[in-house]
């Protein structure tokens, strides 16, 4: 019998990744897997019980090939022809950590749990972070392959 995990039962951890010439993708898909908690043994898909990420550094974070130039953001106004496109390089410009949080938003699943899932999602320009206090957990991406991803 599957047992599922309360509310009350849920225990937060906190990790740290330094995105010092990671790519954004790849990057990605590591954070939203933790955010959900399936690196977890008691990951239970209607519950949000996935860890707080602080990524650091978003500055120094990579795209391969020319998608930095080429790859379009679309978002719609809601009135007719109100579609507006943008480029990540334009992006970056105004907001640093949009572009690696807007590929975390898409690979969470729809609805009100991927929000609130999604605000466990920390992005700080630099090294500096207000989160040392909860001795976040740091996980080195040089280190980690596929079969072994912030296993506790």
């Amino acid at each position: 019998m599957t047992k599922f995990v309360k509310k009350n039962e849920v225990k937060n951890d906190w990790y740290e990744i330094d995105a010092s010439n990671a790519v954004v993708g790849r990057l990605a898909s590591i954070i939203a897997m933790i955010l959900r908690g399936k690196n977890k043994p008691t990951f239970t898909p209607h519950m949000d019980n996935g860890d707080f990420v602080v990524v650091k550094n978003i500055e120094k974070i990579k795209f391969t090939g020319r998608k930095f130039q080429d790859k379009k953001y679309y978002k719609h106004t809601g009135y007719p022809g109100g579609i507006k496109a943008t480029t990540p390089e334009k992006l970056y410009d105004k907001k640093p950590g949009e572009t690696l949080k807007l590929a975390v938003k898409r690979m969470l699943p729809g609805g009100p749990l991927a929000k609130k899932q999604l605000t466990k999602l920390k992005i700080y320009k630099g090294s500096e972070h207000p989160h040392s206090v909860q001795n976040p957990t740091v996980i080195e991406l040089s280190k980690l392959n596929s079969k072994n991803i912030a296993r506790n």
